[in-house]
Formats: C-alpha cells, sequence, structure tokens
C-alpha cells in the first residue's frame, strides 16, 4: 500500500528521482498529472498537505475570466474557456454547470474606457454598464464554442429579473445572464489527480509535509516536517510550482529576483436559508465601487459562499481573513441587495489565501495579469539541474499549464510525449454517468447492491462520483455513522485515511472533507472523529489529543468558527 510511510522507505532506500516538483498545490499536482501519463515518474514533495495553500482558497469557480477581457487578455479567456468546458466532462463528479447573473445599473457608463483597455491603451478598472458586458459576453460566447456544453448568453431587463431574484436593489436596470462552471470540492480533484498519476506510473512517489531546502551536495535537500529526517535528492530537472512560496524557494536554490507579488482573497461561507431561495440558483457577479468583482451563491440548501477581497499581500502564510474584509464584503453585497442585512454571526467559516501573481508595479490589483508563464534555467556547475519555474496560474487552467511544463520537462529529458490529458477522465468522474437520468440509476443500482438506503447513496455519489461505490462497500462493512458531525461514517473516514495520504486530522477537516463548508462540525464530533483516525494512522493518546488541540485552535483562529 502506498502510503506516506512506504514512500519515505523508498527515499531511504535512495530512491533517484530524474524530475523533482516542489509544491502540492492544483499546479504541481496537474504537472506530476501529466509527466505520470507519459510515463515519467517525479519525486513531488510539498511543505503542508496536497492543496493545503492557494489550492484550497478559490471562489470554487472553474471559469473562464469574464473580466479578463477588459484587461485585453483575450488569449487566456479562450484558453480558460476550453478547459472549463473539458472539467465539465473530465471531472463531472465536482464540475457543474453554474447560471451567473451581472447586475446591470446602466447602459452605456464605461464604454469609451472599456475600449481603450481591451485594446491595452490602459489596465486601470473602472465601471461597466450594459454595453461593454454585452460585447464582452458576445466574445465569451465565441470563445467558449470549443466542446461547449451550456448555453449562450442572454439579457434581461430589471423588471423580468426582479421576477426571478425579488430581492435586486431598485437602481437595477438590467441584468446579463451566462454560465460558468462551480467545483463543489477542489482539494478532493487534487487528491485523485495524485491517485491517477501514481496509477499510471506506480514509481512516482508525492509526499505531503516535506519540505524542499537549499542547494547538498549537488542536490537539494528535503526535510520532512513531521520527525524531521532529512534526504539529498539529485534530479535532472525541478520545477518550482510552489505558488505564493516561489520566491522562497528560488533564494534556496541560489536566487536573488523576486519574481510573485501576491494579493489575498478572503472567503465567507454565509448560512441563510431564506437567501439561497432569493437566489435561485443563480451566481451574483457584481462590481463594486472600486471596479473590482465580488459574487455571492447557493453551495448547500442553506449556505452561500461570498467572496472576494484582493488585497496585496507579500506573505505567503497571509491566510487570514480580517474584520476590514467582512465589513467590506458585508457592504458591497447590500448595494445590489439592499433588504439582505447579514451579520458575523451568519458566518460559518471563512477562508482566504494569496494569489501567486506575478510582481507589479503599485496600482489596482485588478489590473495584474492571471495568466501564467515559465521561465526556464539550464544547469549550471553549481546548481546541476535544469530549474523550470512557474509564475502565476490559475485553477481553471491547471491541465493546459501542467501540459506546458510537463513539454518543458520531457524536452530537457529527451523524451516525447505519448498523448494528452485532454481526454482523460479524472477520479470518481471514471464511469460516472454525465446525464441526470442515468446518475439516478446509478445511485438506484449503488442501494440495491451495497444495501444503503437512496439518500445515502445520493450524497455519496455527489461527494465522489463513480468512487461512491468503494466508500459504500467500506460504509456498508463498517457503518457507523460518527457522532456529532452529522452525514460522515467511520467507514468513509476509515477509506480516505487508507487511500488518500492523510497525515493530520486538520487534512480530513479541512480538505478530504466539507464538514466545515457544510457547518457539521461540533465539539463532540472532533473528538469522535479524531478517535475514529487514531488507530487507522497509529496515533498514542498523547499525539491524538494533540491533533485534536491544534485542529480546534485552527478552526476557531484562522477560519473563524464557532465549535460547540
Amino acid at each position: 500500500m502506498r502510503t506516506r510511510e512506504a514512500l519515505l522507505a523508498r527515499l531511504r532506500d535512495g530512491y533517484r528521482p530524474q524530475v523533482l516538483i516542489i509544491g502540492g498545490g492544483i499546479n504541481g499536482v496537474g504537472t506530476y498529472r501529466d509527466l505520470a501519463a507519459q510515463g515519467q515518474a517525479a519525486l513531488l514533495v510539498e511543505a503542508g498537505d496536497f492543496a493545503s495553500g492557494t489550492s484550497s482558497a478559490p471562489s470554487r469557480l472553474i471559469h473562464g475570466g469574464l473580466r479578463y477581457l477588459e484587461t485585453g487578455e483575450a488569449a487566456l479567456v479562450r484558453e480558460s474557456l476550453t478547459e472549463r468546458n473539458l472539467l465539465l466532462k473530465n471531472a463531472c463528479h465536482v464540475v457543474h454547470p453554474q447560471p451567473v447573473w451581472v447586475p446591470l445599473d446602466s447602459w452605456f457608463r464605461g464604454s469609451f474606457m472599456a475600449v481603450l483597455r481591451f485594446l491595452h491603451l490602459t489596465r486601470t478598472p473602472g465601471p461597466k454598464g450594459g454595453v461593454p458586458v454585452k460585447l464582452g459576453l458576445m466574445l465569451y460566447d465565441r470563445f467558449g464554442h470549443a466542446h461547449q456544453t451550456m448555453p449562450d448568453h442572454q439579457m434581461f431587463m430589471a423588471k423580468a429579473a426582479r421576477k426571478q431574484v425579488p430581492v435586486l436593489g431598485p437602481s437595477l436596470r438590467a441584468v446579463a445572464e451566462y454560465y460558468d462552471a462551480r467545483i463543489t470540492h477542489p482539494e478532493r480533484l487534487v487528491a485523485e489527480l495524485v491517485a491517477d498519476a501514481e496509477a499510471d506510473c506506480p514509481t512516482a512517489m508525492a509526499i505531503p509535509y516535506m519540505a524542499a531546502g537549499k542547494l547538498q551536495d549537488g542536490g537539494v535537500s528535503l526535510t520532512d516536517t513531521l520527525s524531521g529526517e532529512s534526504f539529498v535528492v539529485r534530479p535532472k530537472v525541478v520545477v518550482n510550482a510552489s505558488g505564493a512560496w516561489v520566491d522562497a524557494v528560488q533564494a534556496d536554490l541560489g536566487f536573488a529576483e523576486r519574481m510573485i507579488g501576491g494579493t489575498r482573497g478572503s472567503h465567507l461561507v454565509i448560512r441563510s436559508e431564506a437567501l439561497v431561495r432569493d437566489l435561485d440558483g443563480k451566481m451574483l457577479y457584481f462590481e463594486t465601487k472600486d471596479h473590482r468583482a465580488c459574487l455571492i451563491y447557493a453551495i448547500g440548501a442553506d449556505r452561500l459562499l461570498l467572496g472576494t477581497t484582493d488585497l496585496r499581500s507579500d506573505d505567503a502564510d497571509d491566510k487570514f481573513c480580517t474584520e476590514g474584509e467582512i465589513d467590506y464584503l458585508f457592504r458591497e453585497l447590500e448595494v445590489i441587495l439592499p433588504s439582505v442585512k447579514l451579520t458575523r454571526q451568519d458566518i460559518i467559516f471563512a477562508y482566504a489565501g494569496v494569489r501567486p501573481l506575478p510582481l507589479s508595479k503599485p496600482g489596482a490589483t485588478g489590473a495584474i495579469s492571471r495568466d501564467h508563464k515559465l521561465v526556464d534555467y539550464p544547469a549550471t556547475a553549481e546548481r546541476p539541474f535544469h530549474l523550470v519555474t512557474l509564475i502565476g496560474g490559475k485553477w481553471t487552467t491547471y491541465r493546459v499549464c501542467g501540459e506546458q511544463i510537463a513539454d518543458v520537462v520531457l524536452k530537457r529529458l529527451g523524451i516525447k510525449r505519448r498523448k494528452s490529458t485532454e481526454d482523460l477522465a479524472i477520479g470518481g468522474a471514471k464511469g460516472f454517468p454525465f446525464e441526470p437520468a442515468a446518475r439516478a440509476a446509478f445511485c438506484g443500482n449503488l442501494a440495491r447492491h451495497s444495501g444503503l438506503d437512496l439518500p445515502r447513496c445520493e450524497v455519496l455519489a455527489a461527494r465522489y462520483g463513480s468512487r461512491a461505490e468503494a466508500v459504500a462497500k467500506a460504509e456498508a462493512a463498517y457503518g457507523r455513522m460518527i457522532d456529532g458531525i452529522a452525514g460522515y461514517s467511520q467507514g468513509e473516514i476509515a477509506l480516505i485515511c487508507r487511500d488518500e495520504r492523510v497525515t493530520k486530522l486538520e487534512d480530513i477537516v479541512l480538505r478530504r472533507t466539507l464538514m466545515c463548508f457544510e457547518g457539521v462540525v461540533t465539539e463532540a464530533g472532533l473528538a469522535a472523529l479524531a478517535a475514529t483516525v487514531a488507530p487507522l494512522l497509529h496515533w498514542d493518546a498523547a499525539c491524538m489529543a494533540a491533533e485534536l488541540a491544534a485542529t480546534r485552535k485552527l478552526l476557531q483562529e484562522r477560519h473563524r468558527m464557532t465549535i460547540a
């Protein structure tokens, strides 16, 4: 079994990777997956858990980036829309169509400046009325026709829009509707890509809680952040895909140039059954007074996601949502939904992360490019390996980004590409029906074969796609639900611990499940979860108590959770 300890044993036995990938976020793992599809093994190391940095702090959208048209990044939008459409197919268990409404309070405001921005004559964001938004959406539709699965845009006048969403404010003149996609569980997709890579290429290894360090003896030093054990590996190619930590990794490898100028984005999970009903399945994507973009949409029957901020930050570990950001998000939402009065008591979970954007001059953060670029450094006498460094990168385009990095690596190794990952289903999307009727039949069959009731099988299918069959089997054999955490079973958690390289209690609570987003974590539930996990991960009583205390503190202090 490919446990973390088994992978460490291989390192101790002298495992010699040709490729070292530093960073276990979506772009590092996407590169790992692409190389594995070519039969090329890599060693991937991540200082924390997989997807524990910026990859766990997005707006949970798979989108073309409508606002990137404003800054003239048409190629990025075209690429993003193609990748969005591929993910709707290849990750259909966690990526779903999302109708988006853009509330508009004028028709012509900002038209002239929008043209200047599109032509790169200025990059400063400004107001946008219905006409420039309409023109942008016409381009958006055209760019999205490759592998298209969703309708083109349409416009509604205010009266028609209010019939569907009556809480929209009195200043509304029109609404633009288009479709993008949401990803219900991005952290799960990262874990599935790791598993898919290792199924294709069994000699590949991805190790969480393993930090890359300085140059040593012609190689790169690695440190187990849990035990302190150290290793040295001597790859032919190193990929720095560490996101917001790129500059720190570059410094360890002998580079002084600063490359990253991050911005922090914060999000709030709000509990409001009434607002979920009012929005009727639509995401509101609205412009703020300072010409940023915010959004709100339902992520459950009584929960919504509200975001995001965009504040400059030079600290990659700047993961705290501030009081000022909460005030800002509430204030801007009230402009378009004046009858909605949210309070801090409505917040059940908060999160933040630093976007690894390219270093830029002072100015509006919305003008900073969201595209990615690769910097390729040939080997030297002091650093006897090629280095490929990724600057930027977004969730939606991770596959093509990983493909581009892999092509550079393969060229350096003198290896030809075998195939594209463009048509490869991911994790639980393999064998999972796309159409609703076929999914209903899948759940019915699962109920009959597992002995679990139909509603439970529907929950498992929504969480895991086709892998729900394995989860249902584990649950049937080890079927007690976890006291104090609604909707999760001991069998389900046992399978996650066995197959997904879980190392800490927080890995389960924050990334392998959606417990925090669902608002189901209680004090008794955390204790029961720790007691379930302890024998599976060989924790003694002291270790279990330490994990419980650390996770509780993290949830309360960083994520603003009330645990009772």
